[in-house]
């Protein structure tokens, strides 16, 4: 557990919230004080439901805290058992309520022998773990205890269909872009003659969880919601997955070549006819992607000459990296992500494609960074985009956190090749171009900005006297951050702390070539 002003991942009880309320007919019971339960306005305003979220808070409070939560717990499970009928009820405290160590799994047990429902607790250490990590051992959870109940019961049917299909998950809500991308994945597979045998936890059922295995391999599209039970599907029932983000060209045509490889596999065990997806590829990389042709174009080859700064969970992070550089040659200064459990892969996918990797959970660091680099545009979170904001860099939003803006309405995915046009557009529009870079300073009225000298973190002592912000804000935008960052430096070098319209003439002489 860490005590922050703010952290780019939630706590852990958000990621079993958002796989639980995923599911259909799941219900879920917060064990926690008011001021945790936050969830179901997050989860029906971001996400526009239509229908009440469908999870309860069971409210910790004096009372509890004098007498204990057990009636409490039990109550609250059994009314909502006889009053909505779920098949499941996912019970989960929060860091906070954790700390008064009760015994949720006796309650949960208790509570069970009277419920119709099924009732589990969530397995999760919530001091140890984020909003991601929670979200992927909760969907493992779910689906290992349905199919070992399966199992036990003999109703779970190993034979996998006639024709190939596939399952999709880790679409979940509140993900980023998750129903845009999970459309455009399945209008690609529709496209190569692989139905969807189903879609877990988003849309789910508990009932159909048994049929699980009868796909005839897994996809993972994120790597932060899915991979533990894509994992155990292979352990256990011998079903491969691919975890190849489809984002980008380069990367889509990747993921559809391990899709092939994985039907072929199966086709030679069933005595099937071979697929071949090349062609397609090549159809929707000249005729349905822009992408290519953009990378190509005098747009796309005017930011050559820019530097960017990417962060945001591992994934997005990684492959908006892989874009930037392989398919549009824009130079990637700094990469990196908040996953800090998954390091290693990052650094693996992201080395050798950028001057620098960070990986972190302070949001004042990656703020420093960007400050220090000064970058044309920053791709990352609302986070860096709040950044951006305050030092007058673009940002375009690739990854969670996000605000509701990022939960447009209309189809705007992020995978597949519609997912290449998408993507080519946020860059495009993310950078400042030509004359709108400067065009404020040379023709002056509303859009005017006063420039900013106040640094990002507490620990920078430079102070900018009013006549220097003047004469400073006299500079053409398009020079003005260079000044003031040769400036700065000019001043650290001679331990001045206080910057005046001398010493930027005087650092302008020292430092010009």
């Amino acid at each position: 557990m860490k005590l922050a002003y703010w952290m780019h991942a939630g706590p852990a009880h958000i990621g079993t919230l958002r796989v639980a309320s995923s599911f259909r007919n799941v219900h879920a019971i917060m064990h926690a004080p008011l001021g945790d339960d936050y969830f179901n306005v997050m989860r029906s305003t971001s996400e526009r439901e239509r229908d009440f979220t469908p999870v309860t808070a069971s409210v910790v409070d004096r009372h509890v805290l004098a007498r204990g939560s057990q009636e409490k717990v039990i109550n609250n499970i059994s009314r909502k058992d006889e009053e909505q009928c779920p098949d499941l009820i996912v019970s989960t405290p929060t860091c906070t309520s954790s700390i008064l160590q009760e015994d949720l799994q006796n309650f949960v047990d208790r509570a069970s022998l009277s419920s119709k429902s099924d009732v589990i607790l969530a397995d999760v250490n919530y001091h140890r773990v984020n909003e991601l990590q929670a979200a992927d051992r909760t969907l493992e959870q779910i689906v290992r205890h349905y199919l070992d109940r399966a199992r036990k019961q003999g109703t779970l049917d190993r034979s996998v269909t006639d024709t190939p299909s596939a399952n999709i998950i880790g679409i979940s809500t509140l993900g980023f872009h998750n129903q845009h991308d999970c459309r455009e994945l399945k209008r690609s597979l529709r496209d190569l003659g692989i139905p969807v045998n189903q879609i877990i936890p988003e849309g789910g059922s508990l009932k159909e969880l048994k049929d699980l295995p009868r796909a005839w391999f897994n996809i993972v599209p994120y790597r932060e919601v899915g991979l533990m039970t894509a994992t155990f599907l292979e352990k256990e029932y011998g079903m491969p997955y691919v975890s190849v983000t489809p984002m980008g060209i380069l990367d889509t045509a990747e993921f559809i070549s391990q899709v092939e490889k994985l039907v072929n596999a199966w086709a030679s065990v069933l005595s099937e006819e071979k697929v071949n997806y090349m062609l397609y590829i090549k159809n929707q990389t000249r005729f349905v992607s822009q992408a290519a042709w953009f990378s190509k174009s005098i747009d796309c080859q005017n930011l050559s000459g820019k530097e960017v700064v990417i962060f945001g969970d591992a994934t997005h992070a990684a492959s908006i990296t892989k874009i930037l550089v392989r398919e549009m040659g824009i130079r990637v200064s700094c990469s990196g992500t908040y996953c800090k459990h998954d390091t290693e892969w990052f650094n693996e996918q992201v080395q050798g494609l950028c001057d620098e990797i960070i990986i972190t959970e302070d949001h004042t660091e990656v703020g420093d960074t960007i400050a220090c680099i000064e970058p044309s545009a920053i791709f990352g979170t609302q986070m860096e985009r709040h950044i951006g904001k305050r030092i007058d860099i673009p940002c375009g939003v690739i990854s969670s956190p996000v605000h509701i803006q990022n939960f447009p309405p209309g189809h705007r995915p992020f995978l597949g090749y519609e997912g290449t046009n998408q993507i080519a557009d946020l860059v495009y529009n993310s950078f400042n171009l030509g004359m709108e870079d400067h065009s404020p300073d040379v023709f002056g009225g509303h859009d005017t900005k006063e420039v900013s000298t106040k640094s990002l973190s507490t620990d920078r002592d430079l102070n900018w006297t009013p006549e220097a912000e003047l004469e400073l804000n006299k500079i053409p935008g398009f020079v003005r951050g260079r000044i003031k960052r040769n400036t700065e430096i000019f001043a650290k070098q001679n331990d001045i702390t206080k910057i005046t319209v001398d010493l930027m003439y005087a650092a302008k002489e020292k430092l010009s070539p």
